[in-house]
């Protein structure tokens, strides 16, 4: 690891050496997922529940070539501002640190990173998946394959309702990846609690899903386990409301031919326009629900240690 152009921040090397636990957070949600200054007060937000809640947050992010395992307040502020960050997963992480530029990382890059950073769960908003129509256009996300390679726990809202959920269940399924809802048997569509479809597995506790995670190590299986939480009913946008706001984003997305990685910031973008700002506030709730889950799982983890 000394070889490694990592560079903790003060909280998270003050929390890795005293053994505390530690949560890792995601950047895209920053730079991508959401408009200034909305993005920069959630991830204060989200920093500050994970703190609550007996954990350290450690947002990362690559700035100038160094890979950051937490964000100082002026680093996550210039991020927060910077419109021309990359978009960094596994495929073109490396490549940002080699040539010194910046850049957000994905759920797959953030993972990677927390792994060598010794992190052991990661608290995101969604994960990517299974396009829909990618039986045409190949296109699935790299998060899928992060997560049967890369053994970080991962909570999230489940896959991020635009994509084509029983595609995304089918081949995470494929790929051996525990897929976990939390306190429910409905798999949870990110702005909604339910999608209509089981899920592999239920657990109700913290506990349970730490011990679940160090088994797997135990036994040596690759990859990580995805935690679906589900968004807090106060918060939700049920199923029958979002679903003709996403089909009418992806119609827009494919007349204005969108493609690659600048599909779901456009998706997000304008289903924020057509819910009349509902599902950021939605977004932001469920990112604060999965910090807050995120701080348990990792405090038990480290007490099974």
């Amino acid at each position: 690891m000394t070889t490694l152009p990592l560079h903790f921040s003060a909280e998270a090397a003050s929390a890795k050496a005293e053994g505390r636990p530690i949560v890792a957070l995601e950047s895209t949600i920053i730079t991508h997922g959401m408009p200034f200054p909305q993005n920069l007060e959630t991830a204060k937000l989200v920093e500050a529940e994970v703190r609550r809640h007996g954990a350290a947050p450690a947002t990362i992010a690559v700035l100038e070539g160094r890979l950051c395992i937490g964000l100082e307040p002026g680093e996550l502020d210039a991020l927060a501002r910077n419109d021309g960050a990359m978009k960094l997963s596994r495929a073109d992480i490396a490549t940002c640190i080699a040539s010194g530029r910046t850049g957000a990382t994905t759920v797959a890059a953030t993972m990677i990173a927390a792994h060598l950073a010794g992190i052991a769960v990661f608290a995101t908003g969604g994960i990517g998946g299974v396009h829909r129509g990618a039986e045409f256009s190949f296109d699935v996300s790299a998060d899928l394959h992060e997560l049967a390679l890369t053994p970080v726990t991962v909570v999230a809202a489940g896959a991020k309702a635009i994509l084509d959920l029983p595609k995304t269940l089918e081949l995470l399924e494929t790929l051996g990846v525990p897929v976990i809802a939390f306190g429910q048997d409905d798999f949870p569509a990110f702005w909604s609690r339910r999608s209509g479809l089981s899920a592999p597995l239920r657990m109700d506790s913290p506990a349970e899903i730490a011990a679940a995670h160090t088994m797997r190590a135990r036994l040596g299986i690759s990859g990580g386990q995805l935690v679906a939480n589900p968004i807090p009913a106060e918060h939700e946008i049920p199923r029958d409301e979002i679903t003709p706001m996403i089909e009418q984003a992806l119609a827009d997305a494919k007349r204005r031919n969108i493609h690659a990685k600048a599909v779901t910031p456009f998706l997000l973008a304008r289903i924020f326009e057509l819910s009349g700002g509902r599902s950021l506030d939605a977004n932001i709730a469920l990112v604060l629900n999965n910090a807050r889950l995120g701080a348990a799982i990792a405090g038990e983890i480290v007490k099974a240690r």
